[in-house]
C-alpha cells in the first residue's frame, strides 16, 4: 500500500505535466549533448576575476542541491558593499543547444511531494552548473553598496569565479540567529561565515525597511508542505517562514532591481517581472472596510501596506488569511519585454519601477535569458534577443509558469487528499480564496490545504471565513471537496 502511493503520487504529477503541456522527460537530443559535458564552465575571458577566496556563503533550504546564488559583504566606514554571485548556466547551456530547447518548453523546475522535474537535468542543475560548497564555479555578480539607511549608493554587475565556503540551511540559521538553536555545523566549520549572516542581515533589514516605506507590501501566507516516508504521506504541514528566509528574499529583489537598471543603462532589451495595479481593488477596498480601515478608491500600494502593518500588529492569528485574500486580488505575476528606455510598468506588490527575475538560471527559464543579455551587456555587444523574440518568451514563459503552479497544486492536494480521506465527514474553518464563475475555494487551517465548497458556496467571497465539511476527496484528479457547515 505504501509503494502504491508513492509510485500513484510520482505518475499524477507526471501526467498533471503532460496534461498541461510541459515535458516531464528529458528529449534524447538533449540527454547525448548532457553527456558529452565532463566538467563545470571554466573561464574564457581574461576579464573575469578571480574572487574565490571570499567568504562566499549560500542560505537554502536544508535538501536544496541546485544551488543558484552565493551572497558576502563587507563593511566599510558607513556603508556595505554586497555581493550576490549567480550560477552562471549559460555557458554549459547555450542559446538553442538540445539543453536550452528543453529547458525552454517548461520555462521552470517543478517541484512535487513524491518527485522533482527539474529544468535543467540534475547533472547540471546539481553539479556542474550549482554553487556547491568547496567547488570553483563561473558566475555573473552583481555589487550593491548600500548605506546605513538602506540607500542604493552605486551598482555593478560583472562576471567572476566563486566559490562558496559555507552551504547553510534556513531553519538551523533561523534558529540561531534567534538564540533557539546552535551554530550550523557548517558555520562552525567556516568561521566567517556567522559574521557574514550577521551583516547580510542587517543590509537585508535596511532595504527592507526602505522598500516598505516605498509602498511594497510584506505578506505573511501559509503554505502547504506534504511530509513523506517511504512513499506514505505522513502529515500535511505548514511552511515556515524565517528571517533567514528574508534576508535571501531581500537580497535577491534588490539583486534584480540593479540588474534590471543596468540592462537599461547598457541600452539592452529586457524580460520584466510585473504585477499590474489590482483589477479587485474594489473588493480589497470593502476586506479593508470589513476589518475597520478605510482604503482609497483608486489602487495604492502606500495604502494598502499600511493596512497590512496595522493587521499584522493588532490581528497576528488571521493576518496570513488576510495577506491571502490581497495576494488573490492584486492578480498574478507576468513577464513582459522591455525595451531600453521606454517607460516600464513596474511591480505593484513590490512597488518597484525596474524588476526583472535574475537570480535562478538553473530553475527559472526567464533568470536564463536575463544572464544572456547580462553577459552580452558587460561585453559590450549587442542584445543575443531581438525585442520581438523577447515578446515570444514572455508570454510563452508566464503561460508555462502557470501551467507548472497547477500542476504542483494538484500534487500537494493529491497527497492532502490521500492524508485527508479517513477524515470525510468531518468539518474544519478555512477562509475563502477564489470565487468565481469556475467555483468557490476554500482553504481550512489544519492541515493548511484548499479544496472547493461543492454545496452552499452561494453569496461567497474571497476573504470570508467559514465553517466547512468535507464530502469527498478524489487524489488521483486532486480533489478535495466540502459543503459549507
Amino acid at each position: 500500500m505504501m509503494g502504491r502511493k508513492r509510485i500513484d503520487l510520482a505518475e499524477i504529477a507526471r501526467q498533471a505535466m503532460l496534461d498541461r503541456g510541459l515535458h516531464p522527460d528529458l528529449p534524447r537530443e538533449a540527454a547525448a549533448e548532457l553527456d558529452r559535458l565532463a566538467g563545470p564552465a571554466t573561464p574564457d575571458d581574461d576579464s573575469i576575476r578571480d574572487l574565490r577566496k571570499l567568504p562566499w556563503i549560500s542560505i537554502d533550504n536544508d535538501d536544496s542541491r541546485d544551488l543558484d546564488q552565493l551572497s558576502t559583504a563587507e563593511r566599510t566606514g558607513e556603508r556595505t558593499s554586497l555581493l550576490v554571485a549567480i550560477a552562471d548556466v549559460d555557458s554549459l547551456v547555450p542559446r538553442d543547444s538540445a539543453l536550452d530547447r528543453h529547458a525552454r518548453a517548461n520555462t521552470t523546475s517543478v517541484y512535487t511531494p513524491a518527485r522533482i522535474f527539474p529544468m535543467l537535468p540534475e547533472k547540471l542543475s546539481t553539479d556542474l552548473t550549482s554553487l556547491n560548497p568547496g567547488e570553483d564555479r563561473l558566475a555573473t555578480v552583481a555589487e550593491l553598496v548600500v548605506d546605513d539607511e538602506g540607500v542604493l549608493e552605486s551598482a555593478n554587475v560583472f562576471r567572476a569565479v566563486v566559490r562558496n565556503h559555507a552551504k547553510l540551511a534556513y531553519e538551523p540559521v533561523a534558529d540561531w540567529m534567534e538564540g533557539k538553536g546552535r551554530e550550523p555545523e557548517a558555520m562552525v566549520a567556516f568561521p566567517p561565515a556567522a559574521e557574514q549572516v550577521r551583516m547580510q542581515d542587517q543590509v537585508a533589514r535596511r532595504l527592507r525597511h526602505l522598500r516598505t516605506e516605498a509602498g511594497a507590501l510584506d505578506f505573511e501566507t501559509i503554505e502547504a508542505k506534504a511530509e513523506m516516508s517511504d512513499g506514505e504521506v505522513v502529515a500535511v504541514r505548514k511552511r515556515r517562514q524565517t528571517r533567514a528566509h528574508e534576508i535571501i528574499e531581500d537580497l535577491m529583489i534588490a539583486t534584480n532591481g540593479v540588474t534590471a537598471r543596468f540592462l537599461d543603462r547598457k541600452k539592452m532589451p529586457s524580460l520584466r517581472r510585473v504585477v499590474r495595479a489590482p483589477e479587485r481593488w474594489e473588493r480589497i477596498v470593502r476586506l479593508a472596510e470589513e476589518h475597520g480601515y478605510k482604503l482609497p478608491p483608486e489602487p495604492d500600494s502606500s495604502a494598502l501596506e499600511e493596512f497590512l502593518l496595522v493587521q499584522k500588529r493588532t490581528n497576528p492569528t488571521t493576518f496570513p488569511d488576510i495577506s491571502l485574500s490581497i495576494i488573490k486580488l492584486l492578480g498574478r505575476g507576468e513577464y513582459v519585454a522591455q525595451k531600453p528606455g521606454a517607460p516600464p510598468i513596474g511591480h505593484f506588490g513590490l512597488a518597484a519601477r525596474d524588476y526583472t527575475h535574475s537570480t535562478a538560471p538553473n530553475r527559472r527559464y526567464p533568470d536564463l535569458v536575463t544572464q544572456r543579455l547580462v553577459k552580452a551587456a558587460i561585453a559590450g555587444e549587442r542584445s543575443p534577443y531581438s525585442l520581438d523574440e523577447l515578446d515570444a518568451i514572455a508570454a510563452h514563459c508566464t503561460a508555462q509558469e502557470d501551467a507548472a503552479e497547477k500542476v504542483e497544486r494538484l500534487a500537494v492536494k493529491a497527497a492532502a487528499a490521500l492524508h485527508l480521506a479517513p477524515r470525510v465527514g468531518d468539518s474544519f474553518g478555512g477562509v475563502i480564496t477564489g470565487a468565481s464563475a469556475k467555483g468557490t475555494w476554500v482553504r481550512i487551517f489544519d492541515p493548511p490545504v484548499e479544496g472547493k465548497i461543492v454545496a452552499g458556496e452561494r453569496g461567497l467571497d474571497v476573504g470570508d471565513r467559514v465553517r466547512v465539511r468535507l464530502v469527498g476527496t478524489d487524489p488521483e484528479r486532486g480533489f478535495i471537496d466540502f459543503a459549507r457547515a
